[in-house]
């Protein structure tokens, strides 16, 4: 248990350094429903410790205050009814100093329970915590995209981290680099989780599928290569879009991706960083599925299937972490692809790349039992699959087999864009 705790405390420990930097007031915001105020995502990962660790494997532990479990659950049924979501910041009680005291309250239990679990349950509370410890890390990814909307709305254009590391990548910048194709050979392959280490349900359980011969870019698509696609009227062609995307479209007059700004005649982008000048070789991001689908027609390509996306992401040896831009790297915003010509780049960070692929479960899946299986399999309909984790993805928590989903409409998360194609 000594790692695990060890763990335990530097995820515990980030979360709050990623709060920091952050006013009682910035904590409180909810800029749309989707979206949560910080103080809330901080009060949230700590209410699942309490719930689903402490309630059940220590007998003398006291609940830190019987209303929280109201506030702070998010959709989990079987715990009990929950304030709603949409509602989330109208929570001006508990103030961020009292949820920092609850997470202290919460963690000196966890301390006690890990320095001495009860043998009989040892196993399980050790596989609890490490699920507790990677939903964190979600909700530390969650924090950043939520404040980032936050202050988008703000007429202050304000930074959450006003200097950032140095934007050149690791291994050579990519400054108009060409986009090249990496073709992949079909037939039966293996995707989904298998042996070792950790993985969400839903990644599980490994099996075959059967893939044509492809291709696949060598990196992301670039906001320069997406400005043409605007400055083409590409908002308004309804022939690349899906009904339902030129329908969102025109309902919410998008004329750009969510954080592209124009100012006398000049393009910015709004970012962690505040108001910047627009990239060109920077890859776009903050794309719904019907953007990225749109341009992908534009194109004349497509998205890659997940299962295309994580052949090719096995096959291509993904860059390591200490090559990758996530959270870590401190940029807190996509970088230009590195200068390498071997493999597929970007597999891992810099932005969640869309598929064409529904988010369903694999066969033979099966959810598991109570609350804790309501965590993703719940969620398994309208809803499209996104692989390789972004710039505000904690290291330690990106993986091909990795899949997240968001709905089609939504583009709030750092959301972008690889192209595929037949070979």
């Amino acid at each position: 248990m000594d790692a695990l705790l060890a763990r335990y405390r530097t995820v515990r420990a980030t979360s709050e350094s990623l709060a920091a930097p952050l006013s009682p007031e910035d904590q409180q915001v909810q800029s749309m429903p989707d979206v949560s105020p910080t103080k809330w995502h901080l009060a949230h990962v700590t209410w699942f410790f309490e719930t689903f660790i402490l309630r059940e494997f220590m007998a003398d532990y006291a609940v830190y205050h019987p209303k929280f479990a109201y506030l702070f659950n998010s959709y989990y049924e079987a715990a009990g009814p929950r304030h709603a979501r949409p509602a989330r910041g109208l929570l001006t009680r508990p103030s961020a100093d009292e949820v920092i005291a609850y997470r202290r309250h919460v963690d000196r239990a966890m301390e006690r329970l890990l320095s001495a679990p009860p043998r009989n349950s040892a196993n399980r509370i050790a596989e609890l915590v490490t699920l507790g410890v990677n939903h964190e890390q979600q909700h530390q990814e969650l924090l950043l995209m939520d404040i980032k909307h936050v202050f988008s709305c703000s007429p202050l254009a304000p930074a959450y981290e006003p200097t950032t590391a140095s934007d050149a990548p690791k291994n050579g910048g990519a400054g108009g680099d060409t986009l090249d194709w990496h073709e992949v050979e079909g037939g039966v392959r293996g995707i989904g989780h298998a042996g070792d280490g950790f993985a969400y349900d839903n990644e599980s359980p490994r099996h075959d599928v059967l893939l044509r011969d492809f291709r696949i870019a060598s990196r992301l698509v670039t906001n320069g290569e997406y400005l043409e696609f605007v400055e083409d009227r590409g908002y308004e062609r309804s022939e690349h879009w899906f009904m339902d995307g030129i329908e969102t479209v025109r309902a919410n007059d998008w004329r750009g991706p969510l954080y592209w700004r124009e100012k006398d005649g000049e393009r910015f982008e709004f970012t962690l960083a505040g108001l910047q000048p627009l990239d060109p070789d920077k890859p776009v991001s903050h794309l719904s599925y019907y953007e990225a689908a749109a341009y992908a027609a534009w194109a004349g390509k497509r998205l890659a299937t997940e299962a295309e996306w994580e052949t090719a992401a096995a096959a291509s040896e993904p860059a390591a972490e200490s090559e990758a831009n996530l959270l870590e790297s401190g940029r807190l915003h996509p970088a230009p692809a590195p200068k390498k010509k071997n493999r597929p780049r970007q597999m891992i960070g810099d932005v969640w790349e869309w598929t064409q692929s529904a988010y369903n479960s694999y066969p033979g899946y099966r959810p598991a039992r109570g609350a804790i299986g309501e965590y993703n399999g719940k969620f398994m309909t309208g809803q499209m699959v996104l692989r390789g984790g972004c710039c505000v993805t904690p290291g330690g928590h990106a993986r091909a087999t990795y899949r997240n989903f968001f709905y089609p409409h939504q583009r709030w998360m750092f959301s972008g864009i690889r192209l595929a194609d037949d070979r």
